[in-house]
This record gives C-alpha cells, structure tokens and sequence, in this order.
C-alpha cells in the first residue's frame, strides 16, 4: 500500500506527547494537507477525534496506543513504521448521523462512528417511544437509556450494556437498552443498516434526557433520529492478523 508522507497526530497525555516527539524526530513531519496517512498516537477516543476532524481529507488513519484500552489502536512501537504502514489491513466502516430536536425547537446534527445513545439527565428513569422507519416498535420504554451502535462501536458502550458485538462487515445495526425497567430486561433489536431509528422523549421536563454522537453532546432532547450515513467513509489500518474482524472475534471469547 502506497501511503505517502505522514502527519502525525497526538493527545495532549504525556505519553502520546513523548511518542510525538519520538516519531517525528525519526520520520519527519508534513501538514494535513501534504500527507497520505494520518499516525494517531493516543487512545479510542482520541482515534474517533482524529477521524471526525480529518474526514474531509479522505486519508486513511492508523492508530498506536498510548492510551488506556485502545481497541481501535495498533500496539506501540517506533521501529519500522513506513512498514508496518505499508502492510497494514483496511477496515471501512460508515458512521451514523444523528439528528436531535431540542425543546426550544433547536436541532443539533451530529456523526458517530461508535454510537449514538439517549441518557436520563434527571433523577427518574426515562420513558422512551421507539419507532424503526415511521413504524411505532414500542409505545414506551422505561429505561436508563438506549442507544444505537455500529459494527465498529459494538464493542464500546453497547457491550458494557449487554448489547450484542457484530462482524465489521454486517450490514447490520445493534439497538441497546440501558437498564431496561419496562419492558423489564428488553435487550433491544437488530436492524438493517438501512434503518431510520427514532426516539421520542415523553414527558421530558419530568423526565429529561441527554443525547451523544459519540462525544458530541445535546444536553437536552425531545426528540432523536438516527440513521447509517453512507456517504461518509472512515478508513483505519491495522496491523496484519490484528484487524476489527479478529478483534471482534477474540473479545467474544476472552
């Protein structure tokens, strides 16, 4: 893979700082604009910063840690770089676009690579309506939250809340409830990719609810629409044998 000059990009932890200083010392640096890959050196969080603000130049993004979990990151080492850039695997994921309708009337649009979740801001649990394509699927949900999760966030959020993990390359998205209170214990659904899901809040001003593009964050909604976004690609390498498809796959049986 022919991958050109590289830009680096790091978080602001001292140890992504010093990985910075490391690597540019040995294979330069070059702005955005003039390179042909993205080094992101830091953790899952600040990979998903990188792809949101680096999406409009279309560079494929690899990702060492110099975080905490780092799933979505390839082990840290400075030797060999440009060769372990050019024998990299290629994961093509979409993100999903969130549009959310606030009480004044204000709509926040949003893109998530991992998920999009509804959370209770109050000290009640929040009561949800559920519909899938202009469908009403559940007339109400009294839950802690629930949110909507692509193949490459599966792993995240949506499986701490017990929801399923997905082949990267299912055309498939995995509904999650958080703390389902009624329907007591609803797990949630699996949806084509192709799904319009959307969430009506009821009674939000006893019952308020908060809603997050992955870290983009609308402190209060009355309304959610979520879909796959198509049009928007993200391309991340990995490191031979150690790709999304493996990763998922070994977290299913550690």
């Amino acid at each position: 893979m022919a991958l050109g000059k590289i830009t680096f990009r790091a978080s602001n932890a001292p140890a992504a700082q010093e990985a910075l200083a490391q690597l540019v010392a040995m294979y330069g640096q070059v702005p955005l604009e003039a390179a042909g890959i993205v080094v992101c050196l830091g953790g899952d969080g600040f990979m998903l910063q990188t792809l949101q603000e680096t999406q409009a130049a279309g560079l494929p993004v690899y990702g060492m840690n110099c975080g905490t979990v780092g799933f979505l990151m390839n082990s840290f080492l400075t030797d060999d770089l440009p060769e372990r850039l050019a024998t990299a695997e290629m994961a093509v994921i979409n993100p999903l676009a969130m549009r959310a309708v606030a009480p004044d009337g204000s709509v926040t649009e949003a893109l998530a690579i991992n998920e999009v979740s509804l959370l209770r801001a109050g000290p009640q649990a929040a009561k949800l309506r559920i519909s899938v394509d202009g469908r009403e699927r559940l007339a109400e949900l009294v839950c802690d939250g629930a949110l909507v999760s692509t193949p490459a966030g599966s792993t995240a959020y949506n499986y701490s809340a017990h929801g399923p993990i997905l082949p990267i390359g299912a055309d498939i998205l995995a509904l999650t409830a958080v703390a389902a209170f009624r329907p007591r214990r609803w797990r949630g659904a699996l949806l084509p990719k192709s799904a319009v899901v959307r969430f009506d809040v009821l009674d939000p001003e006893r019952r308020p609810v908060r809603a997050d593009a992955d870290t983009r964050a609308v402190p209060s909604v009355i309304s959610v629409e979520i879909r796959s976004e198509p049009n928007v690609t993200h391309r991340i390498l990995f490191d031979p044998g150690h790709g999304l498809e493996e990763r998922l796959i070994v977290e299913q049986f550690a």
